[in-house]
């Protein structure tokens, strides 16, 4: 059962139902050593053809700057992730991922499908599009 947060019930199921499932692969995450936070980060510096600024990482994960930089450095910290020179602006940094750092994302990665294939199990095809069909509705009636 929702907890009352707004108006309308069915947002605050959407809202407890995302909550839930957070923090359902963040625990399946956790015993590997990740979060969801720090594997959306990789995710980006991975999916990135160049390395990535700060800001830009920043914006890509739609996290505070103060926040994004909190989670590098811990990724920095842990040799997943390096800061190199930026070529044409000799006061920054850009962002990469390691050799240790691309393979933790990928093993991060499979945690994730996993939990959320779990998560999702009960589910079948119909469900999983009847489902995408009405949360695209609500996307473009907020767009």
């Amino acid at each position: 059962m929702a907890v009352h947060g707004s108006s309308d019930i069915l947002v605050d199921e959407l809202y407890e139902t995302t909550h839930r499932l957070r923090r359902f692969v963040e625990s399946r995450l956790r015993t590997h050593g990740a979060s969801v936070a720090r594997l959306r980060a990789l995710r980006m510096l991975a999916r990135s053809e160049q390395p990535l600024r700060m800001r830009d990482l920043s914006e890509m994960t739609g996290v505070a700057a103060r926040t994004t930089t909190s989670i590098v450095d811990g990724l920095e910290r842990d040799g997943l992730v390096e800061r190199v020179r930026h070529p044409h602006d000799r006061r920054a940094f850009l962002l990469r991922l390691t050799d240790k750092g691309l393979r933790r994302h990928h093993e991060a990665e499979e945690v994730d499908r996993l939990a959320l294939a779990e998560a999702t199990a009960a589910l079948d095809a119909d469900d999983r599009a009847r489902l995408r069909a009405l949360l695209a509705r609500i996307r473009e009636a907020t767009a």
